[in-house]
């Protein structure tokens, strides 16, 4: 056991001295120690339960025969941080997730790993340290909110953000948004739709790391308990099979995970996270590869912000495992792949069934031909962008249009709810990227003041920032080159023409080589935004977003 090097022999009595000032007795030193990296705070709905969650995964490692091992990890909340400063450290807070867990583990000679995040970067950022650590890990989620509920009709969120547009447009008033403030979000648990913390919890279940039902019970169910509890025991069984992380998280997963994501229409943060976390299992990640998948794979859930349903209508419908079976029969999924249950994919699904086909619709009858996300390519992004298509309007999906430049987001913002964005503009919001940010803002606020407005039919906005898994419409984001690394978005001009082809997975610059070059030629970087602290150091040493805006 790693464990051994913290607790056997003479010479490690001072160390049993310290577990036994914390009151561990001489059986549970002698144990596999399992640590148990939990998010929990009381600033993320997501984590404000984890607590809870924790204790019953302790339960079940100790029903397993392991003394649980738990310690603090960060998170940020994205929707309390965003549009303002704090947005900066999102993304960012995910390599000091992973780093610390690092940490954690080597230091105390965890002989395993029970992971439980729940919201955005906290996923990744644990998937992050399991790959790089390689020990035997599992993670166990908080769930998903359950939907509001507002005149008769599902909300969340979402619905809140959208609604600001909507009152500052005229088409509601106050009153109307302080009902809708206090219903969108009526429990724990992360965003009710298909956001980036659920989309990242229904990938973990897809790539194998999580149980069946991490990606859907919601937070609120006592199922969620006793999946927490199964996790706890399920870790000692790993342990003693020796499955590791990178048993599990193979390249046919990787795949597999992707899949899912193009099924599901998750959100565009997902290509980041999962280039990310490919990078730390050493598995190559080709956002070429993303079009291909997406082109063979149909969309077949319609969730929220794309669509009307929710997490907990997906999760009675049958959950990621009836997605993955319909996937399978069509012969688009690994079945081979060994999970954190032990069994195969192929054992897993195997009881599977779809309750719900307008929740889950068969292949033979889906919501759109192709996957939930499209990578562009083309003089404006020579290394990628990506767009959530499954959530872009019919008539959005082929446009030009004058560009709207913008160096921020705020800038950005005030001109839209000012009233001074006009129908068929290509609003362009650049400086947001990793390095120019720095830390690459989620732009929730303009696209939802966008569809608020009722503006997203006939108004596309570029960033080499990123959207929120919440932002619907013509939204492409992670631009890159990004402006700050010499990009072409950092030279685009006030009426510039933008022509977007989606279908064509094409975004162009309708200005001449020439033209582009002359204005290279004169570009100089603005200064950096943030000159101090964390984020500085952050802003030098990460990569493009097209490379999953890793630290190297």
């Amino acid at each position: 056991m790693k464990s051994s090097s913290v607790k056997t022999g003479i010479e490690r009595a001072p160390h049993r001295a310290l577990f036994k000032a914390m009151g561990y007795t001489n059986t549970e030193i002698r144990q596999p120690l399992i640590g148990i990296a939990n998010s929990a705070n009381t600033i993320i709905p997501g984590h404000i339960h984890l607590n809870q969650i924790v204790e019953a995964v302790k339960a079940g490692v100790y029903m397993g025969g392991g003394t649980p091992i738990e310690f603090g990890i960060i998170g940020v909340c994205d929707g309390i941080a965003m549009n303002h400063k704090g947005m900066n450290y999102s993304l960012a807070s995910r390599e000091l997730i992973a780093d610390s867990i690092e940490v954690m583990a080597v230091a105390h000679g965890f002989d395993a790993l029970v992971l439980v995040p729940n919201c955005d970067k906290i996923v990744p950022g644990m998937l992050m340290a399991a790959a790089r650590l390689n020990i035997p890990a599992i993670v166990i989620s908080g769930g998903p909110m359950l939907a509001g509920r507002y005149h008769h009709k599902k909300i969340d969120l979402i619905t809140v953000f959208e609604a600001v547009g909507a009152v500052r447009s005229g088409k509601m008033n106050e009153e109307e948004l302080a009902e809708i403030e206090d219903e969108a979000c009526p429990t724990c648990g992360s965003c009710a739709g298909m956001f980036t913390a659920n989309s990242m919890n229904c990938l973990t279940e897809a790539i194998g790391m999580g149980l069946p039902g991490n990606g859907t019970i919601p937070a609120v169910m006592s199922a969620r308990i006793r999946l927490a509890k199964e996790a706890g025991m399920q870790i000692m069984r790993l342990l003693e099979k020796n499955i590791t992380p990178l048993q599990i998280m193979t390249e046919k997963a990787f795949t597999n995970a992707l899949t899912v994501d193009m099924a599901l229409g998750c959100s565009t943060n997902t290509v980041l996270h999962l280039t990310a976390i490919a990078n730390e299992a050493g598995v190559p990640m080709d956002l070429n590869l993303i079009n291909s998948i997406s082109k063979k794979t149909p969309h077949i859930c319609s969730l929220s912000p794309g669509g009307k349903d929710h997490i907990e209508n997906l999760n009675r419908a049958g959950g990621i495992q009836a997605v993955i079976r319909q996937l399978s029969d069509a012969g688009l999924i690994h079945q081979d792949c060994i999970t954190a249950t032990g069994k195969t994919v192929d054992e897993n699904i195997r009881a599977a069934r779809v309750s719900d086909p307008e929740v889950i619709r068969p292949l033979s009858n889906p919501y759109h031909a192709q996957g939930g996300l499209a990578v562009l390519f083309g003089n404006l992004a020579p290394q990628g962008c990506v767009v959530k298509q499954s959530a872009v309007l019919e008539s959005m999906l082929r446009h030009e249009g004058p560009a709207r430049v913008f160096d921020s987001e705020e800038a950005a913002t005030e001109a839209i709810l000012s009233e001074k964005i006009n129908k068929g503009d290509v609003i362009v919001i650049r400086y947001e990227g990793p390095m120019g940010g720095p830390g690459m803002r989620e732009m929730l606020t303009p696209t939802s003041a966008i569809a608020g407005m009722s503006l997203d039919a006939y108004v596309a906005l570029l960033t080499d920032g990123r959207f929120s898994g919440g932002t619907r419409g013509a939204s492409i984001g992670h631009i890159s080159p990004e402006a700050m690394q010499g990009g072409i978005i950092g030279i685009v001009k006030e009426g510039d023409r933008i022509a977007i082809d989606i279908p064509a997975k094409t975004i162009t610059l309708k200005v001449s080589d020439e033209e582009i070059q002359k204005r290279q030629a004169v570009w100089t970087p603005p200064q950096p935004k943030i000159q101090s602290g964390y984020m500085a150091r952050y802003a030098k040493a990460v990569s493009s977003a097209s490379k999953g805006a890793v630290v190297g």
